[in-house]
Order: structure tokens, then sequence, then C-alpha cells
């Protein structure tokens, strides 16, 4: 298959909001496809390389494209490209990045101006949109002539769509049996939609396991025998980096096992650590123990996919907490109430909060773990704070968001210097509609412009949600938003009345 097919393919599906269409597309081009051409394109279209990272940053992508000629015609197939990031990944030692250079520059010398611009956004990560998963499935269903639930179970417990793609395209639904849950095989963790508040949740639950939602790193623990793994949320093993867990896993009663829960680093007081400190732990190889004395880690469970030789994906939530509770002691385990009482749910969330806790979850006790999902049986509920900020600049957006701008660089008021302090960016919260208005807006205030970025003067303040604030080297403050999402634009309110850097420092502070 020729780029420009998948590039043509991209562009378009970018452009349409009709989600039939964005399925039909891609569903014609993954017929076209062939072998392990599938996994390729899917990858591709998922903003992925099979090669995972492979160290290219913009400055050197910017200075390439800036040094060759693009070429009048189109002749780059996925495999010649895929060949040419293989090349790339696996150049290493003295005088890589010449080599590496030399590589790439061949490369974008045959690749057409709309292939280069796709190849720098490839790598550079920008291509990823979660929301194009779900269509990405229905394509791979459609273009398989498969059921598109069995499709997406499989790349649940495959933990990417492009072996699916590839098997059901290639073996039809024989191939997707090769996709089961086995322990020591990472599957995509389930993730839950956020709610309003209590009332919301427990009328939409009924009676619920409420747990505290720990503000730490999601892990997902696997043992066979006395061999253990863990993974994190984005399934990369950090087994290395956590003998503590390892340990603990190998003291519990059975042979078999796959757990989901949350790795945090705790004060003396049992409060939790900034965020920030427990990722101190993750991806650590040398001098662990030194760094397991200094800063300890602690696991809390909150369901089980495997146990002793059973699966127990497809059970409902209470089933599978019955064998955490009858084999994980308490202080393995999050705390958890089942109610469906307003007044106790509430009480147990301001438990949650006073312990140092970002809130809560409710979870439906009849719902199977969704892999992968963000289903509708798992809902979170937590305590955000707003802040009244300045727009400073706006990023041109791409996919869906590509015309306007979306990306806000948001400031807090400095009473010191008359100016503003970047705190960090956010596009989440815009709808259409206000991504229509903003872009008119802020043009109408630019001041210049710096690549896809455009300064404005300050005069919008908006109000961001955020879940706290943490400590940062890449703002000028030391302290960036976590979480950010916009709520709305306050016309009633001037630059002068946003809220000062010290008040957001006051927020921070107290989240230490």
């Amino acid at each position: 298959m020729q780029l420009s097919r998948l590039v043509e393919t991209s562009t378009q599906v970018a452009a349409t909001r009709s989600r039939l269409k964005k399925t039909a597309l891609l569903s014609a081009l993954l017929r076209e496809a062939e072998g392990h051409e599938v996994r390729l394109a899917v990858d591709y279209l998922s903003g992925s390389l099979p090669q995972g990272r492979i160290g290219l940053g913009p400055a050197l992508l910017r200075d390439i494209t800036a040094s060759v000629e693009s070429s009048a015609v189109a002749s780059l197939s996925l495999q010649a490209v895929n060949g040419s990031f293989q090349q790339v990944a696996e150049t290493v030692g003295a005088g890589s990045r010449q080599r590496r250079i030399d590589i790439l520059s061949e490369l974008f010398r045959a690749a057409t101006p709309e292939e280069q611009a796709f190849l720098c956004r490839l790598v550079l990560g920008e291509l990823r949109q979660g929301a194009l998963e779900g269509v990405l499935i229905e394509g791979i269903a459609e273009a398989s002539s498969l059921p598109s639930d069995a499709i997406r179970r499989a790349v649940m417990l495959a933990g990417s769509a492009s072996p699916v793609a590839e098997a059901a395209l290639t073996e039809g639904e024989g191939g997707l049996e090769q996709f089961r849950l086995v322990p020591l095989s990472p599957v995509r963790p389930m993730l839950a939609q956020p709610a309003e508040g209590i009332a919301e949740a427990l009328q939409e639950l009924g009676q619920a396991s409420l747990e505290y939602k720990l503000d730490g790193a999601r892990v997902q623990v696997h043992r066979v025998g006395g061999d253990v793994r863990i993974y994190t949320r984005a399934l990369n093993d950090v087994t290395e980096s956590l003998p503590e867990i390892v340990e603990a896993a190998l003291a519990l009663p059975v042979e078999s096992l796959i757990l989901d829960g949350e790795a945090i680093a705790l004060r003396a007081d049992g409060r939790p650590l900034p965020f920030q400190v427990t990722m101190r732990r993750f991806g650590r190889k040398i001098d662990v123990d030194a760094l397991r004395d200094s800063l300890p880690m602690s696991v809390f469970y909150f369901d089980a996919l495997h146990w002793d030789g059973t699966d127990l994906i497809d059970l409902p939530l209470d089933q599978r907490l019955a064998h955490i509770g009858g084999g994980i002691d308490d202080a393995q385990q999050v705390p958890r109430l089942v109610t469906d009482v307003d007044s106790d749910a509430s009480r147990f969330l301001v438990g949650a909060l006073e312990k140092g806790h970002e809130g809560i979850m409710a979870k439906s006790l009849v719902s199977p773990y969704a892999a992968g999902n963000r289903g509708a049986g798992w809902l979170k509920i937590k305590q955000a704070h707003t802040l009244d900020l300045v727009v400073l600049a706006a990023e041109w957006g791409s996919g869906r968001r590509k015309g306007w701008l979306s990306n806000l660089h948001l400031g807090a008021r400095d009473p010191a210097t008359g100016g503003f302090v970047m705190l960090g960016k956010t596009f989440k919260g815009l709808t259409d509609k206000v991504l229509k208005w903003q872009t008119e807006a802020l043009l109408e205030r630019e001041l210049g412009r710096e690549d896809h970025i455009v300064h404005v003067r300050p005069e919008l303040v908006v109000e961001i949600a955020v879940n706290d604030i943490q400590a940062s080297s890449q703002y000028p403050g030391g302290m960036a938003l976590r979480f950010a999402r916009v709520k709305r634009y306050r016309d009633d309110k001037t630059p002068a009345e946003a809220d000062t850097v010290d008040a957001v420092r006051t927020l921070f502070n107290a989240t230490q």
C-alpha cells in the first residue's frame, strides 16, 4: 500500500464529522491493505510507530525538512516507511545521530509535502486521537465482516488495535481466538467517566461500590508461580522499579493472578504524597534499593481480572471483589463502601478528601470489567478547584480542531510585576461553538506568531477547573495545572480581577 493512500484517508477522516463516513473511509482503506500492511496502516492511523519512541524531536525533524526537497511524485510504500523507522530505531552508539539524519533525509526526500507533514506529526505523536480508536474498531469490523463487539473485545485483550486488525482481515473470526486473557500479558485497564456528584452517580448506578480515588499510579500486577510482572496504565513494564510490590504479590496465596490497583507513596501519617513524588519510582532501574528505603511504595487493589486459574473479567464486580476480599489483606485493598444512600456516600467522600485523596469512584456492582473502555459502570467523583486565568496565547488545532485556535496558554496575574505567569495549557472542555468564537476573539487580539502559536493581548479571562496544582520546572512559576479544562469564559471579569499567582501557590501548598 502506498503511503499517499493512507495520508489521503487520514486527511478525509479528520475533515468529516460523520462517524459513518469515517468508518466507511477506514474500512475501504483496510480492505486494500495486504498482510502486514494492515497492522502498519492501523498503527499509523492511530498515531503510533511499531518501534515505539525512536528519539526524534521537533528540532531534528525541522532541520531535516528544511534541508531536503520534497518529491513531486508519491512513491513511498508503508513497508518502505516502516523499514526506515526500523533502521533509525536500531541505529545507536557513536555517530548515530548523523546516521539517523541520513536515513530520515532519504525518507523525507522521497516523500511529497503532504507525506512529509504526516510523517512529522506521526513521529512527534501529534496524530494520536483517543476518539479515533472507536471508529477504527468499527472500520476493522466492517472491513473484516466481523461483529464490532468481537473486535472490541480482542483489542481490549491485545492492548492495541493493529494486531487484531491484521488477524481479523487475514484469518477471519478464527484469528481472534488468539487474543485471550493470559497472566503476564497486559490488558488495557478499564476507565471511568466523570460524574457531577454523588446524587447523579447513585441515581445512575443504584447501589454501588464506592472506593477512595487515590492519586497514585495505576498498576496491573500479574503473577504466574514465582514470576511477577507489573505494568503501568500505558502497559509499560515497570517490574524492576517496584520490588516491594513484587514481594507482596509473591506472598499472596495463589499460583496465578491479574490484579488492578494503584501504587502510591505515602507520608508517615498515611496521607498521600504528591503524584509527581510517586512517579519518581517509575522507570527507575539504578539505585532502586536506596530509593525504596527513602520513598517506599504502597499498593492498593480494587479489582481482580484473574485469580488462581480462573478468568474473572466477564463476571460482575461484586463477584470479582469477593476474590479480593477473600485473598488479600485489608491493608492492600482500596477503602470501600457499598451503598445507595446519598448521605452515607457523602460522608465517605468527605472522609476520602480529609485523608488527602482526590475523591471517590462509584462502580456498578453488576458491571463486567470492560478493559480499555471508559465504561458507564465506573464513575469518578472528584473535588475540582476553579481558577480564573488569562489567555496569553493559543495554538492552531489539528484533527477535529483543525482551522481553530484551540490549545490555550493560561496565566495567573502577578501583582508584583503587573504581568502574568504561565501555568499550563488546555483545550479540554471546548465545544465547537466556543472554538469558533474563541478563534475570532483571539485573532482580534493577536500580537504575533511563533510557528503554530498565536500570542495575544492578555484580555480574556477564562474559568478553568483543575484537579490540583503540581510542581513543575517547565513553567516560570514552578507550578503547573493538572487536568485543566475550560468551564466558561468570564465576560464579567477583567484581567485585573483574575486569580493571582499567590492564590495559585496557596492552593498548591495546601495539596502538598
